[in-house]
């Protein structure tokens, strides 16, 4: 097993261990030997779902098994897991299981089970992937900003693009980047920007940000959106980054790359820079 998987099998034992105490996406991210901004990225890519939500699955699985199995008050359970209140745990528990925790007790009760994640090693890849290596000079883009929630973002980014270009501000921010930056590990800001044209003022509500000069990894992606952003997204996670000996992700931040529209969108043309070192 490769070390990348093995980092994230540590991850996963690191979660399932603390099921009944408190998590730390930060130690879980420490465990996988990356930053917790990345972990939460390729952790979404490759389980196809949030760190935050099987942490949420795997703890409503055993606390429905300890419904079934000990006469545990419902209140214990719920604050054992992590919950404020037995009705937050009891709302949660609905939506996952379908029942409420008390008709969970009947012995004819059907319940939901997520069983723990298990990392093996599969063969992947075989394909070609289009990437080159640039370094290039510090630079500073304009836009405007939103904070975003790892496990939403995927459709409240796409949200967020189709409020900008149809708003005032998409008239002055055409959206030559969209760059996300690490927050508190959770949340990330999502700028919508464009080159930075120091002759001209900063619009109210709107900022600079300076993008530091290093080497990035570019991946070219052909085709409609956002079908072939995605798809190269997820080859850069399960595919490149994994089998890459001589480059190591650098920087909490990586950018996207969208060219002028095209008459046709299976021509279209964007990129993902991912920042890198040598490693």
């Amino acid at each position: 097993m490769n070390g990348w998987n093995e980092g994230i099998r540590n991850a996963v034992e690191y979660i399932e261990s603390h099921l009944a105490d408190e998590i730390s996406i930060d130690e879980a991210a420490a465990n996988a030997c990356v930053s917790t901004f990345y972990f939460q990225k390729i952790f979404l890519v490759l389980c196809g779902f949030s760190v935050g939500e099987y942490i949420r699955n795997r703890r409503l699985t055993e606390a429905a098994q300890e419904l079934c199995t000990s006469d545990i008050k419902i209140v214990d359970l719920a604050m054992k897991y992590g919950y404020d209140s037995p009705d937050s745990f009891t709302r949660a528990f609905v939506k996952f299981h379908g029942i409420t925790p008390s008709q969970a007790r009947n012995e004819n009760a059907t319940l939901n089970s997520v069983a723990p994640l298990k990392i093996k090693l599969t063969l992947i890849g075989g394909t070609k992937m289009e990437y080159k290596i640039v370094t290039k000079d510090q630079f500073t883009v304009m836009g405007i900003s939103r904070s975003f929630n790892t496990e939403t973002s995927y459709q409240k980014i796409s949200e967020y693009w189709t409020e900008h270009m149809q708003s005032p501000a998409g008239k002055i921010i055409c959206g030559m980047y969209g760059i996300c930056t690490d927050g508190d590990g959770k949340d990330f800001d999502y700028m919508i920007a464009d080159n930075y044209l120091p002759w001209n003022e900063v619009p109210e509500g709107m900022a600079t940000r300076v993008i530091p000069a290093g080497t990035w990894a570019v991946f070219p992606c052909h085709g409609a959106l956002p079908k072939s952003l995605q798809d190269v997204n997820t080859k850069i996670w399960s595919e490149w980054l994994p089998s890459s000996k001589n480059y190591a992700l650098a920087g909490n931040y990586n950018i996207e790359m969208y060219a002028p529209m095209t008459e046709d969108p299976n021509d279209y043309y964007c990129e993902i820079w991912i920042p890198v070192k040598k490693a």
